[in-house]
């Protein structure tokens, strides 16, 4: 780790997520164009994302299949629409084995077509109703301007396909989806999101309907944090997707398709992250505890590693993810600043002193200096850490929720808007005209994020063109 500091955040937003990004090894730069390597830091962290996400998916009903990576070309022309929202960024295989391929295959940048053509041969009747398979793995989108975790060629997702017998059945879907990425951003992400439809010209490509969570980043931009689609018949008649019903009539199924990716990584980089470094919410950390031991003389060593493999044996024990820091070659301040840079949400600090009185110190990452340090009784370590990670949690929670809503603003009048969306979020009447979004966001550079359901019962005034609205809609500029 280099002991150079890192940019400051108000200074040099982009550079200092640039930087921290590499410098606390969560990942690097792949020598293929916009593509990155996900460190084994990083990757324990995206393994504590899908592990909560994929136990919620199974809790209500949902199984994991793999599909193939190359998808024929001649899938994508099935859906118009679709076809015309990934063609700029699809990959194409032309070769194979040395010679030119009869059909072109796309490397996958979604797998609505593939999966659609499997669903068209296994489903049948009503009684293989609703199907709910989810796909872990990684999908490749030709970017042109690229960033580590927010957008990059490959990245690493989960993409939930369902298909049902009704509309109602595949909105419920969509919604409930929604719901468990809401409950995952605030519980263990320590993210408070907003969550809400998308516009039509902000859908995603062959959907009817598309939903999304919306944070909101340190600099005040906005992050379309995971997706909920509710796609109606479109891919089933594309795919020929029927079953017969129970009175023996065929039908065209209802699908949806939803995603949380590795860009969550980012979100909690850039929500909860400071001047010093990450500052991971401790239900996600890799690490949530490290304990570094000090000591000058070979006699101190013994006595302080002594205690020190005891806490950590007990710690380990009570189910919290510590690390013994024994690096012999590292001074006790460079680890303190190396373990601040990678974010691990509790410091542990046993020094001879710390060993004669039976003590341990306590340094929380979220509070730098003396407000964030505390001393307490070895005998009482282990509930004592467990304790500060739960308020350590809440603590981000809370300061995240307060920073957004802080930069959240109602504006009055179109200038107004143009005022706040240069550092923050407006929430505004919007007529629901194509023609007066796209003039904000030329205007602007600010796009609409999503409209929230929970809507005011009284009627309101478009923010551009002052006609009757019935809907409030966030607009931020966004990454």
């Amino acid at each position: 780790m280099s002991s150079k500091a890192l940019p400051s955040r108000n200074e040099d937003f982009s550079e200092w997520y640039n930087q921290l990004v590499i410098r606390s090894q969560l990942a690097d730069y792949a020598p293929v164009r916009g593509c990155m390597v996900v460190r084994p830091y990083g990757w324990a962290l995206w393994e504590n994302i899908t592990a909560y996400l994929d136990a919620a998916f199974k809790k209500t009903g949902h199984v994991n299949a793999a599909f193939p990576t190359l998808i024929p070309l001649s899938f994508f022309e099935k859906e118009k629409e679709h076809v015309e929202g990934f063609s700029p960024q699809l990959a194409v295989v032309t070769h194979g084995g040395g010679e030119e391929l009869e059909e072109k295959l796309a490397v996958r940048p979604t797998s609505e077509t593939m999966i659609g053509y499997m669903y068209s041969k296994w489903i049948n009747s009503w009684r293989d109703l609703p199907l709910l398979i989810v796909q872990w793995g990684s999908v490749l989108r030709w970017e042109l301007r690229t960033k580590l975790f927010l957008r990059t060629a490959e990245f690493y997702w989960h993409e939930g396909h369902t298909a049902h017998a009704t509309a109602e059945e595949a909105q419920a879907e969509m919604l409930s989806i929604l719901d468990i990425y809401e409950k995952f951003s605030l519980e263990e992400a320590a993210i408070p999101v907003i969550k809400g439809r998308k516009s039509d010209s902000e859908r995603f490509p062959g959907a009817q309907i598309t939903t999304s969570i919306e944070a909101m980043m340190w600099d005040r931009r906005a992050l379309q944090a995971g997706t909920s689609h509710y796609f109606g018949p479109n891919f089933a008649k594309a795919f020929d997707i029927q079953f017969l019903d129970k009175n023996n009539i065929l039908q065209y199924c209802e699908t949806t398709s939803w995603a949380i990716s590795s860009r969550m990584i980012g979100a909690i980089i850039m929500v909860h992250g400071d001047d010093q470094g990450l500052v991971l919410p401790p239900r996600l950390a890799p690490i949530q505890a490290v304990i570094v031991p000090i000591f000058k003389s070979d006699a101190e060593q013994v006595a302080v590693m002594s205690v020190a493999d005891r806490i950590f044996g007990e710690l380990k024990a009570a189910g919290i993810r510590v690390k013994l820091d024994d690096r012999d070659n590292m001074s006790p301040g460079f680890k303190f600043n190396d373990w601040e840079m990678r974010g691990v949400p509790v410091r542990i600090e046993i020094g001879p002193k710390d060993v004669e009185k039976e003590v341990a110190a306590l340094a929380r990452r979220d509070r730098l200096g003396k407000e964030g340090k505390s001393f307490v009784a070895q005998t009482d370590l282990v509930p004592a850490v467990a304790q500060l990670l739960q308020d350590i949690q809440s603590n981000l929670l809370q300061r995240a929720t307060e920073y957004r809503d802080a930069h959240i603003h109602e504006p009055a009048t179109y200038d107004e808007l143009k005022q706040i969306v240069t550092d923050g979020w407006a929430y505004a009447w919007w007529c629901g005209r194509a023609e007066c979004e796209a003039a904000i966001k030329e205007e602007t550079r600010a796009t609409t994020r999503c409209i929230p359901p929970n809507q005011p019962d009284e009627l309101g005034s478009c923010i551009y063109c002052g006609q009757p609205a019935t809907e409030r809609v966030y607009l931020a500029r966004a990454y």
